[in-house]
């Protein structure tokens, strides 16, 4: 079914809501062992979106990119209100739909990431029709990047513009096309094969260090469940579910919750001193941390920010926005932790 635009063009619907999901079971987010920094991270952003997204740099192997797929399965449904994407028929079935999680492989092209003339339409029937990209389809949900510091350059210009505006512009062969697409960036990659660019790392609300585990009970655990869940993905899940199922729950009583959390001036003077300790430029780091202390807060099911909220989201929030400093051989997360000392009560 087509629908007609406001300045030209049609958008083809072809997804429906019984599309949104995938038959095969992703690794259960309640399964995974250890990675407590990245869970926390991607739970903070699906409670508060304006947090601004996660990043998680790390080792080869270590499990990155099965967290945030886990993640999908948690996420509550989102209304279908203002969606690109589906079709009338969908729209009927219900107000909500399941909040997809995209991913954006390395070798897309601008076209299929912002979406283009469908050129089977214009060739066979003539007609100038839409073909919804990427961003049309991450809309309410999340968008995931792996390698994304491998991402070319021009991409990484249209994920900032449209990840600051909120909104998909399109000027293609005559057609002009706009339509929302707020999304959560989440990223991961390996910082061997190179640095962010600074611009899309200041956007990354969050970012998390992942390291290869070195416990040796902890690294057996991870096996054996992986082991499991390859040879009986469906049972594995099965075994999981209610944990996840309780994870859900605590997503959505958050979010219920996060508006009636209280930060207090005093908390706020804390997160802005430990903010000037460390050099942060701009306002963004004390705005992310705010945000990312009152969604903890949430969760944690607390009516009020504390220093235990700060000192848990501190690292994440900050370690990626400070300068490097030559004389000190700290790393970020460390020289946080010192920060944290003086600025925040233990």
């Amino acid at each position: 079914m087509e629908k007609p635009l406001a300045r030209g063009g049609v958008f083809p619907y072809r997804l429906n809501a019984d599309d949104m999901r995938t038959c095969v079971p992703s690794f259960p987010f309640s399964a995974i062992v250890g990675q407590d920094d990245l869970k926390r991270a991607l739970l903070i952003a699906a409670i508060d979106p304006s947090v601004g997204g996660v990043l998680a740099f790390g080792d080869r192997g270590t499990g990155k990119s099965t967290a945030i797929r886990a993640l999908a399965a948690l996420l509550p449904e989102v209304p279908l209100s203002d969606d690109p994407i589906l079709d009338e028929a969908s729209r009927h079935k219900g107000p909500t739909k399941p909040s997809p999680v995209v991913d954006l492989p390395l070798g897309a092209t601008e076209d299929r990431i912002v979406g283009a003339l469908d050129l089977e339409a214009a060739l066979v029937h003539g007609e100038k029709r839409f073909q919804l990209g990427l961003l049309a389809e991450a809309h309410q949900g999340f968008l995931y990047i792996d390698e994304v510091n491998l991402l070319e350059d021009h991409l990484v210009d249209v994920l900032l513009d449209v990840a600051a505006s909120g909104e998909n512009v399109v000027e293609r062969e005559g057609l002009s096309v706009r339509h929302p697409a707020r999304f959560v960036l989440v990223g991961s990659g390996n910082p061997e094969e190179g640095d962010l660019r600074p611009q899309l790392l200041d956007r990354f609300g969050l970012a998390v260090d992942v390291r290869t585990p070195t416990d040796i009970e902890e690294r057996l655990e991870i096996i054996r469940r992986r082991d499991q869940f390859e040879h009986d993905p469906e049972g594995f899940a099965k075994k999981w579910r209610r944990k996840d199922l309780a994870i859900r729950r605590r997503i959505i009583e958050a979010r219920e919750a996060i508006e009636g959390v209280e930060v207090s001036d005093a908390a706020l003077a804390r997160m802005a001193a430990l903010c000037v300790a460390l050099g942060t430029d701009g306002l963004r780091g004390e705005l992310t941390l705010m945000r990312a202390a009152r969604a903890e807060a949430a969760l944690e099911g607390a009516s009020e920010v504390g220093d235990v909220h700060i000192r848990a989201i501190a690292a994440p929030a900050l370690r990626h926005r400070l300068r490097k400093a030559p004389l000190d051989d700290a790393d970020a997360g460390t020289r946080v932790e010192r920060a944290l000392a003086e600025a925040v009560s233990g």
